[in-house]
């Protein structure tokens, strides 16, 4: 299978952990703002460091699986299920009416189409015939 559209969605995905590594590391109050969310507690941009962190370190991942799929299945695996559980929780805010659909943005379908594209292109094992070893005449 090619591999060219995983790689580019690894990329892909890697620039966006980056970007909001550094949104959460460097700027959160002023994220928040441009999301029209009220001002959070002092104390949350604490975790939102610590977050950004993690999101750095799923960066590293992505590009890492981005130059061998199959070498790095696990880093995708582990983002198909960071996805599943943004979504979910993006879903849950949005249903409980702690934040709006348009304050979500690409929250309420970008992780969709990650998973979607992770699966779709996931590196799948190549059939292989096993052969016993001939024994010497």
């Amino acid at each position: 299978m090619n591999q060219k559209p995983l790689r580019i969605a690894l990329v892909f995905i890697g620039i966006v952990q980056v970007v909001l590594g550094v949104v959460f590391a460097f700027a959160p109050a002023w994220f928040g703002a441009m999301m029209e969310l009220a001002q959070a507690p002092a104390w949350t941009y604490w975790m939102f460091g610590m977050f950004s962190a993690r999101a750095l370190g799923f960066a590293y991942g992505m590009f890492l699986a981005a130059r061998d799929p199959a070498r790095h299945i696990h880093w995708i695996q582990a983002m198909i299920g960071v996805q599943a559980i943004d979504w979910l929780a993006t879903m849950y805010f949005v249903l409980t009416g702690a934040v709006t659909l348009a304050q979500v943005s690409t929250a309420s379908f970008l992780p969709l189409i990650f998973i979607g594209v992770l699966v779709i292109f996931y590196p799948r094992q190549q059939s292989t015939t096993l052969t016993t070893p001939q024994s010497p005449q």
